[in-house]
């Protein structure tokens, strides 16, 4: 199984380490799914990392941790154009990852924007609940 996780999970995932976003990181890193993240996002994620107000609430070490463990372990996907498909233009360029990256799930924490969507190609787009749900049998 592959799945794009939207930075929202990700972010998320390290604010609160006991999160569902932080489980679904993990069962990435125990190896459960294949994660596809492309260099577009590791920059959105890095960015946003470094916002005013998420200075001293996620380590500047703990976060590049995880870029290293993106790099060095995701399927990464390139070159992709981006589509202008979600109600939310900021998620547009998760669409095109997913589509490239052949991947099952693209996983976000937004209550809209590409939820909306409901798929992209054989993408199905799903709250972080209904991954784990289908990903780990959790209840």
């Amino acid at each position: 199984m592959r799945a794009v996780l939207d930075t929202n999970v990700l972010i998320s995932a390290l604010l609160v380490r006991t999160s569902l976003p932080a489980r679904a990181v993990q069962l990435w890193l125990d190896g459960a799914f294949a994660l596809v993240s492309s260099a577009e996002q590791i920059d959105e994620f890095k960015r946003a990392t470094r916002y005013p107000h998420m200075r001293g609430r996620i380590a500047t070490a703990t976060a590049g941790r995880l870029v290293n463990e993106i790099r060095a372990a995701a399927v990464m996907v390139d070159g992709a154009p981006r589509l202008a498909l979600s109600p939310d233009p900021d998620d547009d360029m998760l669409l095109p990852t997913a589509l490239a990256g052949d991947a099952d799930y693209l996983v976000t924490g937004d209550k809209r924007g590409p939820l909306d969507l409901k798929t992209v190609g054989r993408t199905r787009i799903v709250t972080v609940r209904a991954f784990l749900h289908r990903a780990a049998r959790l209840p």
